[in-house]
This record gives structure tokens, sequence and C-alpha cells, in this order.
């Protein structure tokens, strides 16, 4: 064998070396350098309004960008399948919002967890970056920060990926019901009532409701997760921001307006079987964006654990449909 594997490379050295003798381009190799430059992640920190922030970063930066916002109660971690497949043609950027991932996570009272201070964050990093012009991706909490950045820079956005990233009351399932009796009775008690909503059990819920083959859910992505809700003070966090949840909803009028003025190109990728956000809120969209983009998906609320490469060819398909 050893024999065998030595005869092959030397022949394919003296093949190499024949074609650049010969000035012939050697394509194999280029090829080769070129991949390894686009689907390498850089992992990177960055001061934000006095925080720091983690961030991935792929692919080449003069290629468009396309910014990954992620949402509860994970992190950039969700985007590790998807970034080397959008990485070989676009520039990518994956942040963690304040609270989540390798973010800091400064306690409630040093920190005020509103979606506006997340989304006002999420600003901080795209200005310090310098991105002129980008395209975003949103999903669960990322919906309501990326609309908010989509309409405090509606030049800037060039197209939107929604990933049961919810703007519509008609999306709201049940699920919502005891986070919408707190909404209207911020009561000791009613907060108390939530704090199930961060546990273990939840989260196997998160990533596993709706999906038809649980052998494709890694059992790292939603360990990862609980390892990071488990953090002393992380539940109050957690609970502020579904209390502000509720100014989303407020905002969900603003957000349709926006669609029906600035008619950004939407892609919809949705799992037509997530537990909180329901066919309906994507169905929803085309009522202001009627070219909108829709394809469902047989999975749950973290559709890229089952179904990535599929999402994936939908988003490159999109992307090279904008401009630049």
């Amino acid at each position: 064998m050893k024999k065998n594997l030595f005869t092959f490379y030397t022949s394919l050295l003296v093949c190499i070396t024949a074609m650049n003798a010969s000035g012939i381009k050697v394509s194999i190799k280029s090829k080769l350098t070129q991949d390894m430059k686009t689907n390498t992640i850089h992992y990177r920190y960055t001061k934000v309004n006095g925080l720091t922030l983690f961030y991935r970063e792929a692919g080449p930066v003069e290629a468009p960008t396309i910014l990954l916002l992620h949402g509860y109660p994970t992190s950039s971690h969700m985007f590790r399948n998807l970034i080397p497949i959008l990485s070989k043609q676009y520039h990518v950027i994956a942040p963690d919002l304040p609270g989540f991932g390798n973010s800091d996570a400064p306690s409630n009272d040093k920190f005020a967890y509103t979606f506006d201070n997340l989304a006002h964050t999420v600003q901080g990093l795209v200005d310090k970056l310098e991105m002129k012009r980008f395209a975003i991706y949103i999903f669960d909490y990322g919906a309501p920060v990326g609309l908010r950045l989509a309409m405090a820079n509606p030049d800037k956005i060039t197209g939107i990926v929604s990933q049961n990233g919810n703007a519509y009351k008609v999306g709201l399932s049940k699920e919502w019901s005891p986070i919408q009796t707190y909404w209207k009775d911020p009561s000791p008690a009613n907060r108390d009532a939530l704090k199930d909503f961060v546990s273990m059990k939840a989260t196997w819920f998160q990533y596993h409701e709706g999906v038809s083959d649980p052998t494709l859910i890694a059992p790292e992505a939603y360990t990862h997760d609980q390892n990071l809700l488990d953090r002393p003070g992380n539940i109050e966090i957690q609970l502020d921001l579904v209390k502000d949840y509720r100014t989303n909803v407020a905002l969900y009028p603003k957000f349709h307006e926006y669609f029906r003025k600035k008619r950004p190109k939407m892609l919809l990728v949705w799992g037509n079987k997530d537990p909180y956000f329901l066919p309906e809120g994507a169905r929803a969209y085309k009522k202001d964006l009627p070219d909108a983009i829709l394809r469902f998906y047989d999975t749950g609320h973290f559709a890229l654990e089952t179904h990535v490469d599929a999402i994936g060819e939908e988003i490159l398909d999109f992307m090279s449909t904008l401009p630049r």
C-alpha cells in the first residue's frame, strides 16, 4: 500500500513539474489554494459599544456579503454547516448577539437586554466592519434584530433570507400563550412560570419537535446551547428578552410598511413543522412582498440541522440575483 501511494505521488509530482516547465497553468494547485482561502472560517473578537463581540468570518472579502443573525437559544454555532457552503462564493459574517455564544453576557443590571439594544449592537458591528452593502439571513430572535437593522439601513440591504424568522401575528403558535400572559402581566409569578423555558427539556424540544428523522440532529448543537444557557445569571437575561419580545410584535406594522415601501428581495426558507413560528407566518410575507420566494421543508424550528444542503443551494441561487 505504501509503495502504491509513493508511486502515485511521485507520478503526480513529475506531471506537475512537466506542466510547469512547459508553461501550462496548474489549475489543480490553484483550485486547492482558492478553496482553502474561501472555506477557512476565522473566529474573531471585536469591541462594540463597550462589549466584546464574537463573530465568524469566511469567504473572499471582495465578494458580496451576507450577515447571518442567529436566534434563541443558540449562537453563530448554528451556522457551522451553512458557512462552508456560502463562503465558496460569498463573504460571510456571523456574530453572536450579546448574552449568547462567545460574546459578552453582562448581567441584566449592567446591560439592558432589549431587542432595540441587540440591534444597536449589531449596527455597531456593521459600522465598525464598514459593511457598505450586504444581505441578511434572519432566524428567530435574529428576525426582529435584522428587520430593525434593515429599516435603519434600507440602502445597504441587498436582500433578506428569512428562515423561520417571523414578522406576522398569524405566525405565532399556541406555544406563545404563557409568554403573552407574561407580556400582559409581568408579575414575578408569571416570570417564574417561564423559567422552564431555558431548561434542557425546552431546548431539546426546540431542536426535535417536528423533525421526522431525529438522527439528523447533532447532539452537540443543543448541548452546546444549554451549557451557555446554564451560566450563572443567564436565566434572567433570557427572561428579560422574552418580556421585551412584545416590542417586536408591536413593530410588525412598521416591518410591513418597510416591505411595501422598499420592496426588498426576499427568500423564505421555512421548517413547516416549527412549533413556534407557523407556516402561516411565512405565507403572510407574500401579502406585502408578492415576489418573495417561498420554500417549505419537512422539518421543525432548526431547519439547518436537517436541510442545510437544500437551504444552502436556495440561498446561493437567491444571492446570485441580488445587486452588488
